[in-house]
């Protein structure tokens, strides 16, 4: 099953009186278990693309397709609950909770899917290992790094274990070293989780990176490259 698939695409934005198309006439298939960016310039159209993708905002037109599910059909309320169960989000200002400690960050998506209490202690407790940071639990995001509360976002964004994870320039307020890391740590989660990671980016360090790359421009895509090939693909 492909992760996401969008057919015929299209979102319209309202500017005072005047329509502005911010995506045009997409296709696009998010191949499973792959590192995505979505790149292009300021302007066209890859973070409408990329908050479509994750039922932040819907289509003016067309179908899209996340993890089976016609999303499109779905209610405000059932988007909510698909969102919070299947979907996890990385994004560029970190969106961690100032009054929480590092813990109950990566907890709180555990806490609205009613997770039992000794399955997320263990669940939190590995996932803050696995990304560095068993020892800054009891931290909150002002006692961290620019670096670190991106570790402690993208074990949140792994909590639910879903099968897809967005993130909307996820290295744009780091500095290049640490933006690096970051996203050397993203591809590690990604292989070892097994999850499609989808970007939103113009950094040339996440293109390189990129399984595969979706060039947009003027809300159309203009080019896909496959970087690596898919497993079991044949040239």
């Amino acid at each position: 099953m492909q992760p996401v698939v969008l057919k015929d695409v299209a979102r319209t934005y309202r500017l005072d009186a005047v329509d502005v198309p911010a995506l045009v006439g997409i296709d696009l298939e998010i191949l499973p278990d792959r590192f995505t960016v979505i790149s292009g310039p300021s302007g066209s159209g890859k973070t409408t693309l990329l908050n479509l993708i994750g039922c932040i905002d819907r289509p003016d037109h067309g179908t899209i397709t996340v993890n089976g599910q016609p999303v499109q059909t779905l209610s405000d309320d059932a988007l909510s609950d698909f969102r919070a169960r299947h979907l996890g989000f990385v994004f560029q200002n970190f969106n961690l909770l100032p009054v929480l400690t590092a813990f109950e960050n990566v907890e709180y998506p555990l806490l609205l899917a009613r997770v039992p209490k000794a399955e997320r202690r263990e669940r939190v407790h590995k996932l803050l290992a696995a990304v560095g940071l068993a020892d800054f639990a009891e931290h909150r995001p002002g006692q961290l790094s620019g670096g670190q509360r991106q570790r402690v976002a993208i074990a949140r964004a792994l909590a639910i274990a879903p099968q897809l994870v967005l993130a909307d320039e996820p290295t744009a307020n780091l500095d290049s070293k640490t933006g690096a890391s970051i996203i050397d740590l993203m591809r590690r989660m990604q292989q070892e989780h097994h999850v499609s990671f989808v970007f939103s980016s113009h950094d040339t360090k996440v293109l390189d990176e990129a399984d595969d790359a979706v060039h947009i421009q003027d809300g159309r895509i203009v080019a896909i490259e496959r970087h690596r090939m898919p497993a079991g693909a044949t040239v």
